[in-house]
């Protein structure tokens, strides 16, 4: 026949409150990998970081524009009026003396179809530079002429829009027989009345703009304090290359060369360039299977948490209904217990009351086993109120210094009759060289008793009882060995906590409370001590209970 167990309110809480905490961690976790699968089957992780590698490409080319214009804005203002041809050359070249980033200069006025040029002061003696800014400066010469009109439109409309008037213009050419890019910025003079079509021209320097220019734009864009690059400990590589030449022109430092991930070309300004990035060392997919993998490894172990956390309720809800039980069956064991001495105490004494004995020995003798009982169920008792104190931490000791040998005759003397009630050879083994001890008179008694007790309940035929006080190792032992039924080796250590009680059939044919042997090492440790047992299976018990001889040690402990 199954036993049922039956709820508590305490057990009924912690099993709706696992519930209430496994169930919505169930639904989330299986939401969380579910959204993963999604992931995983839509590429998502790839589309995103695409998009945010976009967003970087855009940047770079938003940053070139912004720096073209910081360079550029202050020359509208300095730029001279073509009516005084000589004036005017010789102010370019005071500003590109100042600005050795432009290569050359040039002012083109529509109405008088005059045409101003300067190459950088500062490089006159370079004849490649020269030869190099001669030809770009007859290049520009030729078409500016043609496309004034529009490109006066173009930088008049954009001043309207408050944007800076200015037009950037990029093409590859061969400087000293290697591809150079020769990017040009065409703008408007500030002092060039509305009505007067004038337009200004001015080159970078090829050197300054593959070393300089864009080398500062990237490392700008990588360093961003907002946006895709903020909190990346490991940011993407960029690459400039020609629109038909996938080589590098300018790259990071960080560049690896390789197959971009992503690649933009530069459509507002500095025609013939591409933007590429790329993350060094890795790609775009091996990072979002990384993703996935770190997101499945990191849902793994929230689910053995959560496994942990079940089994670990699942075995304290266990532990309570057990206890449940124990208890259940601790109050039915200590009940019979308290009977037993009640009915004895009641059957002598109605005896007694009645008259029916004839002689005083008889008188006597009912006195005496009145008494006996009422100890019995006094120590019963007391054994019960000693460990509801100690469960709620109140459990006082008076310790005293007391003669160990007197105290244990005294207690063994009081239980005699029930050694000999139930038939035990019992033998007493005193040393006379036992010094007083400081000890709880009372608490040392109940000890021994309770060993006693447990030595009269669990013995078969082999009825014996002995009991030893002796020096050993700096302390006092005090020992109490049958020939009973013994102990398992594995539940040596279990039978000190409370409420446990051995397999052993006969054990639970006998009624206990299963609170003497936990009581009896509390008692041993407070007085700084401690109780073992040596024990085997139907060759009976011995429990020590080894007494320290120094009080400071069972101060320390009473302390801790």
């Amino acid at each position: 026949m199954f036993k049922k167990w039956r709820l508590t309110d305490r057990t009924r809480t912690l099993l709706l409150m696992e519930l209430a905490i496994t169930l919505p961690a169930l639904a989330l976790m299986g939401f969380s990998i579910w959204n993963l699968k999604s992931i995983q089957r839509d590429k998502a992780i790839e589309a995103a970081i695409s998009v945010d590698l976009q967003y970087v490409l855009k940047g770079v080319e938003h940053k070139a524009w912004d720096k073209a214009a910081t360079l550029i804005t202050p020359l509208q203002k300095v730029f001279p009026s073509i009516d005084d041809p000589e004036k005017a050359k010789a102010k370019l070249g005071e500003i590109l003396a100042a600005h050795p980033e432009f290569a050359f200069a040039i002012l083109y006025d529509k109405k008088t179809n005059r045409l101003i040029s300067r190459e950088q002061p500062l490089r006159e003696k370079e004849w490649a530079f020269c030869s190099y800014a001669d030809q770009s400066i007859d290049m520009v010469a030729k078409w500016v002429p043609m496309e004034v009109g529009s490109l006066y439109e173009r930088a008049r409309m954009m001043e309207k829009k408050d944007e800076p008037g200015m037009l950037l213009y990029g093409e590859w050419s061969k400087k000293d027989g290697i591809r150079a890019y020769t990017a040009h910025a065409l703008f408007i003079p500030s002092n060039v009345p509305s009505d007067r079509v004038t337009l200004a021209v001015v080159g970078f320097d090829p050197d300054y703009m593959r070393n300089q220019f864009f080398p500062h734009v990237i490392k700008n864009t990588l360093s961003m304090k907002n946006g895709t690059m903020k909190s990346d400990p490991h940011p993407p590589a960029i690459s400039i290359h020609a629109t038909h030449d996938p080589t590098s022109w300018v790259a990071s430092e960080n560049w690896d060369g390789g197959k971009p991930e992503v690649e933009r070309s530069f459509s507002d300004s500095f025609s013939g360039l591409v933007a590429s990035i790329k993350y060094p060392g890795t790609t775009i997919a091996d990072m979002g299977t990384k993703f996935l993998h770190y997101n499945y490894t990191v849902l793994a172990a929230l689910s053995l948490f959560m496994i942990g956390g079940i089994l670990l309720t699942y075995r304290n809800i266990s532990r309570e209904m057990k206890l449940a039980k124990l208890k259940s069956d601790f109050v039915a064991n200590v009940s019979h217990e308290l009977r037993t001495p009640l009915a004895l105490i009641r059957l002598y004494a109605e005896t007694l009351e009645l008259g029916r004995l004839n002689s005083k020995e008889k008188y006597q003798e009912y006195f005496r086993i009145i008494r006996e009982e009422s100890e019995r169920l006094t120590a019963l008792i007391n054994n019960i109120l000693d460990f509801s104190r100690i469960e709620a931490g109140r459990k006082e000791y008076e310790f005293k210094e007391t003669n160990l040998a007197e105290l244990v005759r005294t207690t063994l003397e009081s239980y005699r009759f029930q050694i000999e009630q139930h038939g035990f050879a019992f033998e007493e083994n005193i040393s006379a060289d036992v010094p007083p001890v400081t000890v709880d008179r009372e608490a040392i008694a109940r000890s021994l008793l309770n060993l006693v007790n447990n030595a009269l309940k669990y013995s078969k035929d082999k009825k014996y009882i002995g009991v030893s006080l002796y020096r050993a190792n700096g302390s006092v032992n005090l020992e109490v060995c049958d020939h009973g039924i013994g102990i398992a080796p594995d539940e040596q250590e279990k039978i000190f906590e409370k409420f446990y009680r051995c397999g052993d059939p006969l054990v639970h044919n006998i009624k206990g409370s299963g609170l003497g042997l936990s009581l009896v090492r509390h008692i041993a440790r407070a007085h700084g001590g401690d109780v073992k047992v040596e024990s085997a299976p139907e060759k009976g018990s011995k429990f020590i209970i080894a007494l320290p001889l120094d009080p400071s040690v069972r101060t320390g402990a009473a302390m801790a």
